[in-house]
């Protein structure tokens, strides 16, 4: 089970970390995806729960993190710098070691939470 939470309105320029907690099975990979509306969901980054090895999309990198807390079963989603074209809402996901950036790989979702970035 994930619970996705940390989402809200922001400005232009503004930092938002979001948090996903997870319970029951173990899992190898965590990733976040985001999905605007009208539009598909679409990675944003990944993390190996063991090893710590992250990937973020192109769209975000050098904005966006992913670390975690393993102790608090917990991977969070450090936002910074957001724009408008940020908007979504955000989910985190769970799959085994050979997950990759397709949403298809991963076996649990969480919730989802919304991220507003005015401008």
């Amino acid at each position: 089970q994930l619970q996705a939470s940390g989402g809200g309105l922001v400005q232009a320029g503004g930092s938002l970390r979001l948090s996903c907690a997870r319970s029951g099975a173990l899992t190898s990979t965590m990733g976040w995806f985001r999905q605007a509306p009208g539009k598909e969901r679409l990675f944003v980054a990944r993390i190996r729960l063991s090893s710590g090895w992250t990937a973020v999309s192109e769209s975000v990198k050098g904005r966006f993190t992913i670390p975690r807390d393993n102790a608090k079963n917990t991977v969070y989603l450090q936002m910074n710098s957001l724009t408008p074209e940020d908007t979504a809402v955000y989910y985190c996901a769970a799959g085994s070691v050979t997950a990759t950036n397709y949403a298809s790989e991963y076996n649990y979702w969480g919730q989802g939470t919304l991220v507003t970035v005015s401008a």
